[in-house]
């Protein structure tokens, strides 16, 4: 923007034929009486005028004229960009609603400035204030910027340069009598005259002052400051009226967000601070600011941000990131994130920032409409992450609100965030500990750091500059995590590679787990039918060997058969080609194998370089039946290959030996390597535990958008993943672990889940009506008809009460467990960027054929495939049945310590209520009045807000078949080896 304009609205009532506009980019204003008549409400008649003269223009020659403001003792002066809030107004974007105060003290004849509501701050001679400053003449005041370094251009200045202060008596005292400018009127005055230099002077004596009573004056030299500390002593500013033309103005005194220190949460989590709350002590509902957690941003060594949507302009500025710092924001784009070009995957957008990479996180093809990508089903990037770097610590945030400044300053959301210590070496090992199904690998850590280092992976992967986060995440020690993450990836998962872990676990040790087991990545064989093509093998006798080896195989190895990989280093088309033998089980020892094909080139590119070096062992495994119908060439599907994960013998040495090209290759690993996602990493985590059905208390799910695939079905899938488990079977002893599981018929006739999610009334009752809502909520009208006589929907009432008429983008859930006796309650809590939605924990197919039917009544509930469309991350908090303590022993946060965002027990819906659907927002909108209409006309003319609007309906996804079929560039691939690899060579 160019230039901006200032007006000033003070006595708007008494002056309006006084007011002269100017074109937009100069200044105009009300102009007042030079001396005006203190109010009736002013009993000790003291007044102070302030002379003014605006910064708003893009040179340092342009002149406007002053502007006199007349100030009442204990009443805020607001300055913003508001006209129906403020006193003097700024048109400028970057402008706050309600920017600043400055606030008379008639005790002490001195005024202050405070922050108010400011995203961009405020500054005081090129200092960003904290605490209320006072303002001496001369003081420049900027409400956008102070530094070079700032986003905005350094040239063009938004504020003001006091003039003179004149503080005004009616009582006779000894003070200097001066001749009044328009109506000869003579009063009694002490006035401060313009002077830069003494005014300068009296702002860093304040400051001085200020950091010398402080407890600790080197963090206030910082422009730090704990709770409660240094806050000016000045009773009128803690006793401010209520009735004031700043009506979300408190009349507390308090500190910049980004200097206090919060605590984190430990098994608990924050709601951020809202911008009309501005910056209270800690209190028993604690909030946070996305300063706060960010500060000090110059200790930061990167930093990493995954989000739906996003300003990143807004957070440059707003968190005053510097040039140079490496930022990395992975972020959804309908158009890059389904491309099928890698170089599509990244982009650097601003010049001023060379270190800063947006990144386009891929979705497969598998999660279309069928085939067509154009279509590109309902799924998105939805996580919202960040993860911040520095050389001693480094912290990782989880929380539902996205990088843009509506969500963090005017919406409800949930905050998580833990540091974690740097190590003494980098363990590497870290990154492959998980579960599988609950049962826990012998000499496994905590998955904290894996869970991270997969996501964070599956993101970056086409990103090979930024492969060097995976690095980065094992110079920390998370073994101290307090809670479980929760991802969801896109794709179809199959359940089919827990099942081969457990065969392959039945084996001897010297055939599977012989050594340091790290684990297992799902991949293929391609080129497989070349051999036994009718042309190559005329008589049938190379298919005849093959299937003698696949029978054998299967009667020795419990229908697993295990395969060769041998590297093909001086092949011309591809110097990191692996080739696939099946050995003969007779004679394994002698090397009698035969070739079936190769790894895909994809594949092959990182798992060369690490096994070349010595950091990684590779095996494999196939099926024999799904090997033979490839090698007859009866279909196109592609042959599965299993890769077995394991140390290789410098493994310990990959800190000294690791190489560029091999830490783009170890990203591409950790991204690859198998992990329980979304429903399934639900019950991985809660299937540890044994919980206590009979003392269920509540159960309750709490979203900004409800999956128009909710279903008895659905429902009955995300009860089970969690633990739940029929009352009549719960004490059986039954072996099969399927034996109770909560099924969909159950869920039909005893609904489990209370879903709580606002009612129209209550978002058309919202502070600002129904537009900040419809924005962040999403309930299609048809899944509320088909929900609304199952009764199990609740109100959500924001908690705690300051929060009611706000919108909230909460995904909280709770499952508690009321204990007997005294004892504390037990369960779980989650947070994060989930919504309660198919699309976001997947939605279970149990068909073993081709078929993509739904869930039939007698299949378990969780499905033989998982079908998720969404990144989703999220943490869960887990409080055990039998002990509250940590691993360490210590005392952890109880459950009922939780305070959730919503009132809990949440009201049901009355016979008619009605939740806030699309339609319904839609028709209330329409039924505005052209009075509210105007109301919200400058909400919507100012207010950019973008957030996730998400489509009303989830059609479900109806394919043929699950299976994936070779790609012609990859059977291309195949024959060019073929044709340079001697296939008779030995194995």
């Amino acid at each position: 923007m160019d230039s901006s304009s200032c007006t000033n609205n003070t006595n708007t009532n008494n002056n309006k034929k006084k007011k002269k506009k100017k074109k937009r980019g100069s200044c105009y204003c009300m102009i007042l009486p030079p001396h005006p008549t203190p109010s009736k409400k002013n009993k000790s008649g003291k007044a102070a005028l302030l002379h003014l003269k605006p910064l708003i223009s893009t040179s340092e020659s342009s002149s406007h004229s002053s502007i006199s403001i007349s100030l009442e003792p204990n009443r805020p002066f607001t300055i913003g960009r508001s006209t129906r809030h403020c006193n003097l107004v700024f048109d400028d974007r970057r402008v706050s609603n309600q920017h600043c105060f400055i606030l008379f003290d008639a005790s002490l004849l001195k005024l202050y400035l405070l922050d108010g509501s400011s995203l961009n701050g405020v500054f005081v001679n090129g200092v960003r204030i904290g605490k209320p400053e006072e303002l001496s003449a001369g003081d420049e005041v900027l409400l956008i910027c102070a530094k070079n370094q700032c986003l905005c251009c350094s040239r063009l200045r938004i504020g003001f340069i006091i003039l003179s202060i004149v503080f005004e008596n009616n009582v006779e005292e000894d003070m200097l009598v001066v001749q009044a400018c328009s109506n000869n009127r003579k009063i009694n005055k002490r006035i401060v005259p313009y002077n830069p230099i003494i005014g300068r002077a009296n702002s860093l004596l304040t400051r001085c002052r200020n950091i010398l009573q402080s407890h600790d004056p080197i963090l206030h030299l910082c422009d730090a400051a704990i709770y409660n500390d240094n806050t000016t002593d000045i009773s009128s500013l803690n006793s401010l009226s209520k009735e004031n033309n700043a009506p979300h103005f408190d009349g507390v005194v308090q500190n910049i967000p980004c200097c206090n220190f919060v605590p984190p949460p430990g098994k608990n989590f924050y709601l951020n601070r809202l911008e009309f709350m501005h910056h209270t002590p800690l209190s028993h509902h604690p909030v946070v600011s996305l300063l706060e957690l960010l500060y000090p941003v110059e200790s930061l060594s990167r930093l990493f941000i995954a989000t739906f949507t996003s300003d990143i302009l807004w957070f440059l500025s707003y968190c005053e990131i510097p040039f140079h710092l490496p930022v990395t924001i992975a972020c959804h784009n309908t158009e890059r994130c389904w491309s099928s070009g890698p170089d599509k995957r990244s982009s650097i957008p601003y010049p001023e920032f060379p270190n800063l990479v947006v990144v386009y996180p891929p979705f497969p093809e598998a999660i279309a409409f069928g085939k067509d990508c154009k279509k590109q089903g309902i799924a998105c990037h939805h996580p919202k992450l960040l993860v911040l770097q520095r050389q001693d610590s480094i912290r990782v945030i989880i929380t539902s609100a996205n990088l843009v400044a509506n969500q963090w300053n005017r919406v409800t959301n949930t905050v998580w965030w833990q540091d974690f210590p740097r190590t003494s070496s980098p363990d590497y090992s870290s990154l492959f500990s998980h579960i599988y199904h609950g049962n826990t690998n012998k000499d496994s850590k905590p998955d904290f750091a894996a869970q991270l280092a997969g996501f964070m992976a599956l993101l970056l992967t086409d990103v090979p500059s930024q492969a060097h986060w995976i690095v980065e995440l094992t110079k920390y020690d998370f073994g101290g995590a307090k809670g479980h993450l929760i991802a969801s990836v896109p794709g179809i998962h199959s359940d089919r590679v827990p099942s081969m872990i457990e065969t392959m676990q039945s084996l001897p040790a010297n055939q599977a787990f012989s050594v340091k087991f790290l684990g297992l990545v799902e991949a293929s064989v391609v080129g497989l039918s070349h051999l036994f093509r009718t042309a190559a093998d005329s008589n049938g006798a190379q298919l005849k060997k093959l299937a003698a080896f696949l029978r054998k195989s299967c009667e020795k190895a419990c229908g697993v058969l295990e395969i060769l990989l041998i590297r093909n280093k001086n092949v011309p088309a591809d110097a990191n080609a692996v080739s696939v033998f099946v050995p003969n089980p007779n004679e394994f020892s002698k090397g009698d194998c035969m070739q079936l094909g190769f790894l895909p080139r994809n594949v092959a590119k990182w798992v060369s370089p690490l096994w070349d070096i010595g950091f990684f062992r590779f095996s494999g495994y196939v099926c024999p039946k799904e090997a033979l119908a490839g090698a007859l060439g009866r279909n196109s599907v592609k042959v599965q290959l299993i890769l077995h994960v394991s140390q290789g013998p410098h493994f310990q040495d990959i800190s000294r030996m690791m190489q560029p090209e091999h830490v783009i290759s170890l990203c591409s690993l950790i991204a690859s390597v198998r992990r329980c996602s979304g429903l399934w990493r639900l019950q991985e985590v809660l299937g540890q535990y044994r919980w206590p059905e009979s003392l269920e208390s509540d159960f309750i799910y709490g979203a900004s958008s409800i999956g128009s695939s909710m279903n008895s079905q659905f429902l009955a899938a995300f009860s089970a993943a969690s633990g739940k488990r029929s009352l009549q079977s719960f004490e059986s002893e039954e072996s099969d672990p399927e034996w109770g599981c909560w099924s969909a018929s159950q869920e039909s006739k005893c609904p489990s889940i209370r879903i709580i999610y606002p009612t129209i009334e209550r978002v058309k009752n919202a502070c600002n009506g129904i537009l900040p809502s419809k924005r962040v909520l999403c309930f299609s009208e048809r899944t509320w008809q088909r929900l609304r006589t199952a009764n199990i929907l609740h109100d959500a009432v924001p908690h705690p009460h300051n929060r009611v008429g706000h919108p909230m983008h909460v995904k909280v859930a709770r499952r508690r467990f009321q204990s007997k006796m005294d004892a504390p309650s037990s369960g779980w809590v989650y947070c994060g960027s989930h919504n309660f939605s198919a699309a976001a924990w997947g939605r279970p197919i149990s068909n073993s054929g081709g078929q993509a039917n739904r869930l039939d009544k007698g299949n378990s509930s969780l499905g033989l495939r998982l079908h998720i469309c969404n990144y989703e991350l999220g943490i869960i908090f887990i409080f055990p049945p039998t002990e509250t303590k940590g691993d360490n022993g210590e005392n952890c946060t109880n459950l009922d310590d939780v305070v959730l965002p919503y009132v809990v027990p949440a009201p049901k819906y009355g016979f008619k209520d009605r939740p806030a659907t699309m339609q319904a927002m839609r028709e209330a909108l329409a039924e505005l009045t052209k009075q509210e209409r105007e109301k919200f006309a400058e909400i919507i003319a100012t207010e950019e807000m973008v957030e996730e609007i998400l489509d009303e309906e989830e059609e479900a996804i109806e394919e043929t078949s699950y299976a994936v079929e070779e790609k012609e560039d990859e059977k291309a691939y195949a024959e060019q080896l073929w044709s340079q690899v001697d296939s008779s060579q030995s194995c």
